[in-house]
């Protein structure tokens, strides 16, 4: 009789071992089918940052100035001191010619002063001699004149004529002297001017560098006969050409669609690939003009090169900045649906509950978009098939990192051979 009882108690703890994990088994079972329930959702930081739109233009050095320096005068070249790649100063001497009849001339100029300043000597000397005898005349005629007023008939009168018409001859003299000294005053400053001239022309036989430059060809050597560079129309040959490089143009040509967002003082990125250089520089000027063929504006910012470290004829990378925001709010391009006319997002809140929010875009990038309005620092939002939730949806938020900052190429960016996507970003 007691074996039976302790049978049937242990099939009794039996059944209810079976029973507990049975629900213990359902309940596990129920939890995880609410949990593959919930969906998960790729997010992303709402953040501050900056966006760029810019356009990269392939743009080439060029000489501030190139210059052919001629002779004023033809002559032999007697020295010539300067080669290719010589750097010059402005003034420095770059070469001498001979010209023999220039020193015959300059002595036939210079004798011509002297004789012209006897001629003035003579000339004073003649006014002096006039006007000593006008006064001598004139005294005589006046007393002549008094004395026939005191007592009439004293004094003939063919006497009186003749000493009136003395005076007026001795006036005139006096004049013509001295037109002759302003006459011979004038030749001698005619004179000065052919020797000046003459001695000037003489001085360019030292032919000198206008500017600061490096000389980038020579076309002469010693001996040769050069003519003088006054005829515009003249093909003389020049002695050499000088290039200042000190100062470089940077030249680019804007495509038409871009030439609005050129102006004077916009600051653009330089990249020069050759010597692995990176700098900014300012929009100076532009033709303001498209070229019928090409469609584009030559558009130039000035490089200083002291150190003629680019040389002209050098490709440089650069971008122009059509539009630019910084310390914004941004989010990922893909996190924006377009629902009618208007900008949406599907935000998820701290509980992990999605709701639809319309938002204000400005600037958009190619990866970012700038959040004017509807959104704040540091809030989530859903990253790609948006119609996959519903408002009020609790989802399993999966954090990815995106970037804060975004520089877009304009699509007709124009690049050279060398550059790459990571260097002009």
């Amino acid at each position: 009789m007691r074996k039976r009882k302790i049978s049937i108690l242990a099939a009794s703890g039996a059944l209810l071992a079976a029973t507990l994990t049975v629900a213990c088994n359902d309940r596990s079972s129920s939890a995880g089918a609410r949990a593959a329930e919930i969906s998960s959702a790729s997010v992303a930081a709402v953040q501050r940052g900056s966006i760029t739109h810019a356009l990269a233009l392939a743009g080439q050095f060029q000489a501030y100035q190139v210059i052919d320096v001629h002779p004023k005068v033809s002559g032999f070249i007697k020295h010539i001191y300067v080669d290719i790649g010589d750097k010059v100063r402005e003034g420095q001497t770059i070469a001498v010619l001979e010209v023999p009849e220039l020193r015959a001339q300059l002595e036939g100029t210079v004798a011509q002063v002297g004789e012209r300043k006897d001629e003035i000597v003579r000339a004073q000397h003649d006014v002096a001699r006039a006007e000593a005898e006008y006064t001598a005349l004139h005294a005589n005629n006046t007393r002549m004149q008094e004395a026939a007023k005191a007592q009439p008939g004293l004094i003939a009168q063919q006497e009186l004529d003749d000493t009136r018409s003395k005076d007026l001859s001795a006036a005139a003299q006096v004049d013509a002297a001295k037109a002759a000294l302003a006459a011979a005053r004038g030749a001698s400053q005619v004179a000065v001017a052919d020797s000046d001239r003459v001695r000037a022309i003489q001085g360019y036989t030292n032919v000198t560098a206008p500017l600061d430059g490096v000389i980038t060809w020579r076309y002469a050597d010693t001996g040769a006969l050069i003519q003088s560079g006054r005829d515009s129309n003249d093909q003389a040959l020049p002695i050499v050409k000088l290039s200042e490089n000190s100062l470089l143009r940077l030249r680019m040509p804007v495509p038409e669609d871009a030439v609005k967002y050129v102006k004077a003082g916009d600051e653009m990125q330089i990249r020069v690939d050759s010597l692995g250089r990176t700098f900014s520089g300012k929009i100076v000027r532009f033709t303001r003009s498209v070229n019928f063929e090409t469609r584009t504006m030559e558009t130039e910012v000035d490089v200083p090169n002291k150190d003629l470290s680019i040389e002209p004829g050098m490709y440089a990378n650069t971008q122009l900045q059509l539009g630019h925001v910084e310390n914004v709010l941004t989010i990922p391009v893909e996190a924006l649906v377009l629902r009618g006319n208007k900008e949406m997002v599907y935000l998820v809140d701290d509980e992990n509950h999605v709701h639809e929010r319309a938002v204000q875009v400005g600037l958009e990038g190619s990866k970012l978009a700038e959040i004017k309005s509807g959104l704040n620092h540091g809030e989530h939002v859903i990253l790609g098939g948006q119609e996959k939730y519903q408002e009020g949806e609790l989802v399993r938020p999966v954090i990815t990192q995106t970037p804060a900052d975004d520089v877009t190429r304009a699509p007709n960016s124009v690049i050279d051979t060398h550059d790459d996507q990571g260097g002009a970003q």
